[in-house]
């Protein structure tokens, strides 16, 4: 049964922060940034947006361009790591915006049957989304024409200062699942990589009241206030009839308190090696499922690499696939010829029996193995093989940043969009898509690109968008970050808005949204 992607959206935010603004701000070397990274504007939500608008923004666009009635849509899943609530599926906040944009047309009841959830597995959620809708889809059989939405929205947050903080950016897209599907046709064939690792990840952190008040103290010090010794205590002391109390932050005589932040603990470069192994071990396991199903015959074919017209990776930052692919590049290629005029030209790969069995021998063999990834990366035949099946999906990833869930998939309009101005002859060839979530998993997949490709690329206009957004200077970026600007930088239009989060009573941290013409 055919089932794919019928056609793709994305909603970006409409200003963001030039890479050269950036580099000034944190004395960094903009060279290394745009050059070695790929970087060259980040995108930062405004203060009317959020996850569920940006979501609900990308829908719209899906839903208006292809002439869909909401009653005919089944499902509408959502891949975020950045959700709004740890209860209420930031799904249903979409759903509610859609309704309200449709329900003069169609009905106050038009999505009602429509099934929602929120699926979290940090940047591979929206992968695993499109993997159980497509599954929905091809169940119901090619004449219930079942039609699913998958929704990727992310605000890519890291802490001011931080070493992650110039990968940042944000936005939302939406994908058409049907049968028969004009874009790409996806098999049923996944490879799969998970290993329970904690190189990025948003913890529910403990504060304490008391390091609360200190620093409250603290604060008040800085500013020249004359604070008392033994204030903290004396606070602490009478805490229980305190305002503090009545306006129910540790309102149930608790010491401490849970707190969530969109900015993650992570380490860089464990990240880097488990997207490495990840993506590896995951390709391997699709290879060894297209061998067994007669898909790929590896005495006869070319690399299975080869025989993808395109790859399209989860990207963190625009170049991380020219850094990360080269270790899937030398699996598919050992044995054969092209591998040996490899290693004529670098030299022998490093093999960890090779180096001593002891914590210092694992970190020279790390070491060595990562040049040796390096020395592949430079190579002519790599690089060839990067320039016609990676470099394209990497553009529009350059002027967004990261999009966490939603990366893969602007990867793959980049891709697409790319091939459509350059009038490549795509269609029937086949992608490789490789998916990775820290925490960690990895799904490598493939599609078909369709027959009718070139028709829905030619309504999306990707770069033609990209180019009209509005440079914001370091003050504004700063005061979106910590939340201090509460005017839009942009007045919204044509859009959905944030219009208030509830601050006390029953319905507090209840959100609601309007659409604004």
């Amino acid at each position: 049964m055919k089932v794919g992607i019928d056609d793709i959206s994305i909603h970006f935010p409409r200003i963001y922060f030039d890479m050269k603004d950036f580099a000034v701000m944190r004395g960094a070397d903009y060279g290394k940034l745009n050059k070695g990274l790929g970087l060259t504007a980040m995108s930062v939500p405004d203060v009317h947006e959020d996850t569920a608008t940006m979501g609900a923004n990308a829908a719209t666009r899906l839903i208006d361009r292809n002439g869909l009635h909401p009653r005919s849509i089944g499902r509408l899943y959502l891949g975020t790591e950045s959700a709004l609530d740890g209860s209420k599926p930031t799904a249903t906040y979409i759903l509610d915006m859609l309704t309200q944009r449709y329900e003069k047309q169609y009905g106050e009841d038009c999505f009602r049957n429509c099934d929602v959830v929120d699926m979290t597995f940090a940047c591979i959620g929206a992968v695993d989304a499109l993997h159980n809708t497509l599954d929905w889809v091809a169940r119901g059989g090619e004449e219930a024409d079942r039609i699913g939405i998958v929704v990727f929205s992310d605000n890519a947050k890291y802490d001011l200062g931080s070493s992650g903080e110039y990968t940042q950016g944000a936005g939302g897209g939406a994908l058409l699942v049907r049968h028969n599907p004009r874009l790409i046709t996806i098999p049923d064939r996944w490879g799969v990589s998970t290993t329970p690792v904690h190189d990025f990840f948003k913890p529910r952190r403990e504060v304490s009241i008391t390091s609360v008040i200190n620093h409250v103290l603290q604060l008040a010090r800085e500013t020249g206030q004359n604070i008392k010794e033994g204030m903290a205590e004396r606070m602490i002391k009478h805490l229980p009839e305190s305002t503090v109390r009545r306006l129910g932050i540790f309102s149930h005589g608790e010491e401490t308190v849970h707190i969530h932040r969109d900015e993650p603990v992570f380490d860089g470069q464990f990240s880097n090696f488990c997207y490495q192994e990840a993506v590896k071990t995951a390709f391997l396991d699709f290879q060894r499922q297209a061998v067994a199903d007669g898909r790929h015959d590896p005495e006869t074919d070319a690399p299975l690499t080869e025989e993808w017209a395109r790859i399209i990776m989860h990207l963190p930052y625009a170049f991380q696939a020219r850094r990360m692919f080269p270790d899937v590049f030398r699996h598919d290629r050992r044995g054969r010829p092209v591998w040996y005029e490899i290693m004529a030209e670098i030299g022998a790969e490093p093999l960890r029996e090779d180096f001593e069995d002891t914590p210092e021998g694992e970190l020279a063999y790390e070491k060595s193995a990562n040049g040796y990834r390096r020395a592949i990366s430079k190579t002519a035949a790599y690089q060839e093989f990067h320039s016609i099946r990676i470099e394209k999906g990497q553009r529009a990833s350059s002027l967004i940043g990261n999009q966490y869930t939603g990366s893969i998939f602007l990867a793959l309009m980049s891709t697409f969009e790319s091939d459509y101005e350059e009038n490549s002859p795509i269609e029937g060839h086949s992608f490789g898509l490789c998916g990775y979530g820290s925490g960690a998993k990895a799904k490598v997949f493939e599609g078909f690109v369709s027959a009718d490709w070139r028709e829905v690329v030619a309504g999306w206009n990707l770069f033609e968008r990209l180019a009209g957004r509005l440079a914001i200077d370091e003050s504004t970026y700063t005061g979106l970050h910590k939340g201090t600007l509460h005017e839009s930088v942009v007045e919204p239009s044509g859009e959905f808005t944030l219009v208030e989060v509830v601050t006390e009573g029953v319905l507090e941290g209840a959100r609601s949204y309007k659409w604004v013409n």
